[in-house]
């Protein structure tokens, strides 16, 4: 519980980040992909989300960007919110906030977004306090953990299942690690949120 959805004291720990975006009279989720785009994998979520007519937020590494322009692109081009991954995937604590900040500012050159999502949700205050200065700080309220070889497809739905709520920013990977649980559990996630009667929301760019 304490990856699926951060606990309290952390989201203290980083007041400049927005967690969750709560709504009185909808039931809304936001659902947004990290650490693409990648051709092996982001075609084929933006034609799911196309298939259910829904929009989202897709969290970018730069570097990959700069390999697959046409993605950023297409991605934009399907209505879709798009943010600052950083450049080389870097994780705030291994670095200096020097090259933290430097990293990101070439990343946005390629992206050109005002949402920024720490890598691994990870940064030192420090960062965080000058980031706030340029970007909005995008967290999470729940993360699916696609990723992980040791869950399920199923295990992974049933995290959406148990922790998604109401404004909820749901964290999947259009990456090849998370290909596996993320092809079946995206598409199962989606169908189960509808049914509950959610909306889907793409991040504001503003």
């Amino acid at each position: 519980m304490l990856i699926e959805r951060p606990p309290l004291l952390y989201r203290l720990l980083f007041p400049e980040a927005i967690w969750r975006i709560k709504h009185r009279n909808r039931r809304v989720v936001y659902l947004t992909f990290d650490d693409g785009p990648i051709p092996e994998q982001t075609p084929w979520v933006l034609d799911v989300l196309d298939r259910f007519g829904i929009r989202a937020t897709f969290f970018m590494v730069g570097d990959n960007v700069r390999r697959h322009p046409d993605l950023l692109e297409e991605v934009r081009r399907r209505g879709h919110s798009v943010g600052n991954h950083t450049m080389h995937h870097l994780q705030g604590m291994k670095v200096t906030s020097r090259r933290y900040m430097r990293d990101i500012t070439e990343a946005d050159a390629l992206i050109d977004s005002v949402l920024f999502r720490p890598p691994h949700g990870i940064m030192r205050w420090a960062q965080a306090r000058a980031i706030k200065a340029h970007y909005n700080i995008i967290m999470y309220d729940l993360v699916t953990r696609d990723y992980s070889r040791k869950l399920t497809p199923d295990q992974v739905l049933e995290n959406v299942k148990r922790y998604a709520r109401n404004g909820s920013i749901i964290v999947f990977h259009d990456s090849n690690k998370a290909a596996a649980n993320m092809r079946v559990a995206l598409p199962a996630a989606i169908e189960w949120l509808l049914s509950q009667g959610y909306e889907f929301e793409p991040l504001p760019m503003q």
